[in-house]
């Protein structure tokens, strides 16, 4: 992995372990501020309601400064908003803290995806796409779990410290390493906002929400899936998560390599894959031995379509590629919360194992979208004429 790429990928990973690893130091903060838990859970809900408004609000806002140094001032944003966190007085002002740091991350990632994708040789875009978003895995199988011990031994306020100080880090390698791209518009904000008219863009935004929607409601109940379904005792989940993260760290590179080659089949292929594992994981997910297997099998998966359906925004959003990757991280921040609402629907009637059937359901409606953006695609090339009006 090259030094650039290594330096956008440690700020995914600093970005990602901050919306995590709050779920680990819920107790804490909730024991450190006088709330209830439930009131510490909002922190949660504040930074992913940041990447939501940020996305679209804050690439529009910035498109037209120099690519570098937006990327550097929203790195150094997320710095002094974790290192707020740290010091918070109270429940209100950490809400806020929280709110800020997620405000810049839809746009980094954003920039992170096009500068990669823009630094790759022809034909490769895909896997530097992955490199960057192999940031996402460990994030999520390594920060968040490091982050909550860290939170645990020496306090929450230590927590938000140490990822301010990871992110510092990125911020000063990318200054050294990540070249000085152009801009990513130089027209009025209208021109960007077009690529919006735009259905196969759409249609791509549409293919990352519903394609994830079933397997995050797998991932936010992977313990109570493992521990009443699997037979797991609840200390075995940290180690069977990293299992997951394995998996997803091979399947992120492999979903990158296979892009490359055939970008929409690769999708539908990992898609149907994907359902058919969880409807496995639903019938044969009782044992242990099963359980592990499948685990690794649903993180690789998971992490396979990732490269390939944030390369489709890419090369749909010609016009205005970080705007429409921005949009896109927040459809799949929408897409993460409604899958924990529906998995808790779900525990709450047919039961935990059901979770399984339902995200494997869920992606199969993934499925029929990429299957249909595919059909377009083809008869796009089928006809110059029909190619021309889209």
């Amino acid at each position: 992995m090259s030094f650039p790429i290594f330096a956008l990928m440690l700020v995914v990973f600093g970005f990602t372990t901050g919306e995590f690893v709050v779920a680990g130091i819920l107790p804490d903060v909730a024991s450190g501020l006088g709330v209830s838990v439930p009131d510490a859970g909002l922190l949660v809900t504040a930074y992913a309601l940041g990447m939501i408004v940020g996305g679209p609000v804050v690439t529009v806002l910035t498109a037209r400064l120099p690519r570098k140094p937006l990327m550097a001032g929203l790195v150094t944003a997320s710095v002094l908003a974790n290192g707020a966190s740290a010091v918070a007085p109270g429940h209100a002002v950490l809400l806020a803290t929280r709110f800020g740091a997620g405000l810049v991350v839809a746009t980094f990632f954003a920039l992170a995806i096009a500068t990669a994708a823009a630094m790759a040789p022809q034909g490769r875009q895909a896997s530097a796409v992955a490199r960057v978003t192999v940031g996402l895995n460990l994030g999520i199988v390594l920060g968040a779990p490091m982050g909550t011990v860290v939170g645990q031994h020496l306090g929450w306020r230590a927590t938000f410290a140490a990822l301010a100080a990871v992110i510092a880090v990125a911020l000063l390698l990318l200054l050294r390493f990540v070249p000085d791209l152009p801009a990513v518009a130089a027209g009025p904000v209208r021109d960007e906002l077009r690529v919006f008219g735009n259905r196969d863009v759409w249609l791509a935004i549409t293919l990352t929400a519903v394609g994830n929607v079933g397997v995050m409601t797998v991932f936010s109940y992977l313990a109570p899936l493992l521990t009443e379904v699997g037979g797991y005792a609840a200390g075995a989940v940290p180690a069977l998560l990293l299992v997951y993260g394995a998996g997803a760290v091979l399947g992120n590179f492999l979903g990158g390599w296979l892009a490359d080659r055939a970008l929409l089949p690769s999708l539908v292929w990992l898609l149907g894959a994907l359902a058919c594992v969880l409807a496995l994981a639903w019938f044969a997910g009782g044992s242990r031995v099963s359980a592990a297997l499948l685990t690794f099998a649903v993180g690789s998966l998971a992490f396979a379509v990732i490269p390939g359906m944030q390369t489709r925004v890419l090369a749909t959003a010609v016009g205005a590629p970080t705007l429409a990757v921005a949009v896109n991280a927040s459809g799949f921040q929408l897409a993460a919360a409604f899958a924990g609402w529906l998995g808790g629907r779900l525990i709450g009637g047919p039961g935990v194992r059901s979770i399984y059937l339902a995200g494997a359901a869920l992606t199969v409606a993934g499925l029929g979208v990429a299957c249909a953006i595919l059909v377009r695609e083809r008869r796009a090339r089928s006809s110059p004429m029909r190619h021309s009006l889209h």
